[in-house]
């Protein structure tokens, strides 16, 4: 036998073992035999994605031999990058046959798992930016305070991170990201599925305190909110966390119905994020719009949250209660006409003042048409002061914009 054959022989055959590997989780024990290497050739190549589509281009240019060693260079760093070792299994295969599929050859009851990782790869390969001149439709305005937004686009299976900067609003960085595994829209625990919303972190849980199957961590979501409620969905324990430790990353939808990054993703995440500040949008519908489009839904927010303080201001008891929706509850389920006795203060002063400040607006990515307003309201009456945080639901209802849930926080 030739050594041209021998070699042809041997590449065949080791995509089988590949493929076996990367199907198996059988990586972990690469990972476990190498970790200073593959932490070296990590630090030399940072992305994984970006690698891959390094790869595909290779590819398209018919540069077999520049795929090759790219994916050599990726699996090395990430040894437990099932996708990764796919790819570089039909790369090997490329040297003797054409290859039409990802994944050319798998074991015999591989097929479920060969799918997951088509799809895998075609969300990350069909994976966009949006143009630096467009802005996401949901982020209206924040806080100064507020230094990050997270924005989690399910269709697409991708997670942005947004900085709120002095000149506005700068896309810092994109990931992939797993959800349910019936997908969106959360109604009830044990649904399988992610819930759609307007959110924040609320706390960070060490990857030393939770079982494997979290990873190196997990970044719970204050589900289910007002408007959940409002709407009786329920359900607890959403997070954003990480993988088990023999895998790199999960398939698009393969959640209970947390959002699932790679740890690496997630030790990046975690140190950005500030806990109780950082808010997180998660839809179906993200939308990437102009500055002026933006500026206009925005001037719309504000405008509701100035009608609604007018009322408060003049003591117009109809006009104010005529803002509210029909099916309003408050936190503590309070009807309207319980939460406006509650919060009507000191009733037999001639005049007060109300301000509003500090004021953030997120419009949900969704089909339901929602508007998250947060400010501060500062009461004068005379000498007396009070000032609290508030927190409205504003909710589409035919042609009007209603309050639908409101609180103190």
């Amino acid at each position: 036998m030739s050594h041209l054959a021998t070699l042809r022989k041997w590449r065949a055959g080791s995509v089988l073992s590949v493929v076996l590997l990367s199907l198996m989780g059988g990586e972990l024990s690469h990972a476990a035999k190498k970790p200073v290497r593959a932490q070296a050739a990590r630090k030399a190549n940072p992305n994984p994605e970006e690698q891959l589509n390094d790869i595909y281009k290779d590819l398209a240019a018919h540069d077999l031999g520049a795929a090759q060693r790219k994916a050599d260079a990726l699996v090395e760093a990430y040894p437990n990058f099932r996708l990764g070792h796919l790819i570089r299994g039909d790369i090997l295969l490329m040297h003797t046959r054409a290859v039409s599929n990802l994944g050319a050859e798998v074991p015999v009851g591989s097929e479920a798992k060969l799918a997951d990782l088509r799809r895998e790869a075609a969300v990350r390969l069909q994976a966009e930016r949006p143009a630096p001149t467009l802005l996401p439709r949901a982020l209206l305005q924040m806080r100064k305070d507020q230094r990050h937004a997270l924005i989690v686009d399910a269709k697409h299976s991708r997670l942005y991170l947004y900085e709120n900067t002095n000149d506005g609003l700068r896309l810092m960085q994109d990931f992939y990201v797993s959800q349910g595994k019936l997908g969106i829209n959360k109604v009830k625990e044990g649904d399988m599925r992610t819930p759609v919303g307007v959110y924040y972190l609320i706390g960070r849980l060490p990857g030393v305190k939770l079982p494997d199957m979290y990873g190196k961590g997990a970044l719970p979501l204050d589900y289910p909110n007002d408007w959940d409620k409002i709407n009786g969905r329920s359900g607890s324990g959403i997070w954003v966390h990480g993988t088990p430790p023999e895998t790199f990353s999960r398939p698009p939808l393969s959640t209970d119905g947390c959002v699932v990054v790679s740890n690496d993703d997630l030790n990046f995440l975690t140190r950005v994020v500030e806990i109780g500040k950082t808010p997180i949008l998660i839809g179906d519908q993200v939308e990437f719009v102009s500055k002026d489009q933006l500026d206009k839904d925005l001037r719309q927010a504000a405008s509701l949250v100035e009608t609604w303080r007018r009322d408060v201001e003049n003591r117009d008891d109809a006009g104010l209660k005529s803002l509210y929706s029909a099916r309003f509850k408050s936190s503590a389920d309070e009807d309207i006409n319980a939460w406006l006795d509650k919060n009507r203060y000191l009733p037999g002063a001639k005049k007060i003042t109300v301000t509003v400040s500090e004021p953030s607006y997120f419009r949900q990515p969704s089909q339901e048409e929602v508007i998250v307003s947060n400010f501060t309201q500062q009461i004068v009456i005379g000498k007396f002061r009070h000032a609290v945080r508030k927190k409205q639901y504003w909710a589409k209802e035919g042609k009007s914009w209603k309050i639908v849930a409101e609180s103190n926080v």
